[in-house]
């Protein structure tokens, strides 16, 4: 990847329509291949979320991660501690936190789609923008996947309960979005079937291995991570695809505003779960006088 395609970081990251429907058009990069897999039952009532703690670690390198869950009990409410399992299995989505931040942090985020059927391994990373840049904690992405993966045969209280079948998805905002992105470019993970790099730079090429539905959210004054690099990123990537553009938000600005999370829950529902209704409501989830939403399907 020649340096020219990005902007290195030096700032942490921050912890009605203006709609437009592209039609298909000729893309970069491989053509996406669908993953053969029963489509699964997707929830129609949000669970509670438990959360647990494992101290995973790829080589010498720290992987502390904290995974959300559909949890028994009553839904809302703030994750509970290694609360009991709910009954059935569900698709993982990994979801990885900004500069200076944390996956306590970013539970706006996170909660949502544990309370909408999946499994959501969270890494606490103390980032290094070299290691990003070089795709080392993209691998550290994989590497919690595993993990994660493995607990369904593992004596754990998450066996059984763990669906890999549809792929898994990756999630992250800033220099997790950047992950995230690294995931398809620099550190190939051929498992990864859905994406959401949030307010990411242009990580590299697209990788052939890789055949995900890829999902961008970006404000469009981003002066932290280019919102131009973003759209090369995108550009560049085979359909399906989207860009949730927040016209006039800069880095930060738009991170609580609730269209994230439900465009986002929908996005890895349609994904991961087959959910063609949730495929329904993602323009409606972006909708507003704020906003520019962009979807090629195939």
């Amino acid at each position: 990847m020649s340096m020219q395609r990005r902007t290195f970081l030096t700032l942490g990251a921050a912890t009605g329509v203006g709609l437009s429907l592209a039609g298909a058009g000729q893309a970069l990069g491989r053509s996406f291949v669908p993953r053969a897999h029963t489509p699964l039952d997707a929830p129609t009532e949000p669970f509670a979320v438990g959360v647990r703690e494992y101290a995973w670690t790829r080589g010498d390198r720290p992987c502390t991660t904290f995974v959300y869950y559909p949890a028994t009990g009553d839904p809302g409410g703030a994750p509970i501690p290694d609360a009991p399992v709910a009954e059935g299995a569900f698709p993982v989505c990994n979801y990885s936190h900004g500069s200076g931040a944390s996956p306590q942090g970013a539970e706006s985020q996170i909660r949502p789609l544990a309370e909408a059927g999946f499994i959501v391994p969270a890494p606490y990373f103390e980032y290094n923008f070299g290691d990003i840049y070089s795709g080392e904690h993209s691998r550290d992405v994989s590497e919690i996947l595993t993990q994660t993966l493995a607990l369904n045969e593992a004596d754990d209280p998450l066996a059984g309960h763990v669906d890999a079948s549809p792929g898994v998805g990756v999630s992250g905002y800033s220099a997790g979005g950047m992950t995230t992105h690294g995931l398809l470019t620099i550190a190939p993970d051929d498992r990864i079937t859905a994406a959401i790099p949030q307010s990411t730079v242009d990580m590299g090429d697209p990788d052939g291995t890789v055949a995900a539905k890829v999902l961008f959210v970006h404000g469009d004054q981003d002066q932290v991570c280019s919102y131009d690099q973003a759209r090369q990123a995108y550009e560049e990537l085979a359909a399906p695809k989207a860009f949730l553009t927040f016209l006039g938000a800069d880095h930060s600005s738009h991170w609580h505003d609730d269209r994230i999370p439900l465009t986002c829950v929908d996005w890895m529902r349609w994904s991961l779960y087959g959910d063609t209704a949730a495929l329904e409501r993602l323009p409606e989830d972006a909708a507003g006088d704020d906003t520019s939403w962009e979807f090629i399907q195939e």
